[in-house]
């Protein structure tokens, strides 16, 4: 009877302490409408006076339910580490880009500006790029590294797990092409838009990096890549392949090496 009551008990604190999901509308100015997001903080929310957050970026045909939807345990991860997770919609295939081609496309100004000024403004949070990390999947990941590379006095952390880093390999896939116009008649736009040619803006541990890529996986070659080219120029980070393709399974898993490493690297 006791060890039921026990269970019971250990049961119910469970249930009572965890962490927060909301689903919010939060604004873009630049693009005039609102747009989506899951925030989740922690359990003890109302208890402390700040957080961390952590900018958590879905793939290509995702959207800002996918994370707290297909990995669950975030919810666990939040309240382990003490920080407030934040999922923005992408629409779909922004590439979290500001698009040359559709003016009205603007996910860089989006999430690395508007959105982070918003949670700022609603919530609890270290408002300096100290307590401010970025990462996500597959489009996500490139989009994490892309703003951070750019935006280095919003974040100061950022990760990839099993990212697009180098779009130039896929000219006819994610409709990238609508964002960028074809990579044959405008091949300086799929430049610029390429994590891997923007490691000039990154200076030793300027950032804290991590990433992450499955060895099965279709973007395994431009990950290594990436890694090699950050390693030849001396720019620190933590690069992680293991068995694996381009899954739930593996980002599932992945994640808490990405926030386990966020949580190591703030500096509150």
């Amino acid at each position: 009877m006791n060890k039921i009551f026990f269970f019971l008990l250990t049961l119910f604190s469970l249930n009572s302490f965890a962490a927060n999901v909301d689903t919010v509308k939060t604004y873009s100015q630049s693009m005039k409408k609102e747009i989506k997001a899951v925030v989740i903080t922690p359990s003890n929310y109302n208890d402390k006076k700040q957080f961390p957050v952590v900018y958590l970026l879905h793939g290509y045909s995702g959207n800002y339910a996918n994370w707290i939807t297909k990995a669950p345990a975030l919810k666990n991860l939040v309240d382990q580490h003490q920080l407030i997770v934040v999922c923005p919609d992408g629409n779909f295939n922004s590439w979290y880009l500001d698009s040359p081609e559709q003016p009205n496309s603007k996910y860089e100004t989006y999430v690395a500006k508007e959105l982070v000024n918003w949670i700022d403004g609603k919530y609890k949070t270290i408002a300096d790029k100290k307590g401010r990390a970025i990462t996500g999947l597959s489009m996500g990941g490139h989009g994490a590294l892309y703003l951070a590379f750019k935006h280095q006095d919003v974040f100061s952390i950022a990760g990839s797990m099993s990212g697009g880093v180098d779009i130039r390999p896929f000219p006819n896939n994610w409709d990238m092409a609508k964002l960028l116009g074809t990579y044959a008649a405008k091949p300086s736009q799929w430049d610029n838009a390429s994590v891997i040619n923007l490691t000039n803006l990154v200076a030793p541990n300027s950032l804290a990096l991590i990433i992450q890529c499955g060895t099965e996986d279709f973007f395994y070659k431009v990950n290594v890549a990436l890694h090699e080219k950050l390693a030849y120029n001396n720019i620190p980070h933590t690069f992680i392949t293991n068995p694996g393709g381009h899954t739930w399974q593996y980002w599932a898993d992945a994640i808490h090496y990405q926030l386990l490493f966020i949580k190591a690297n703030f500096k509150e």
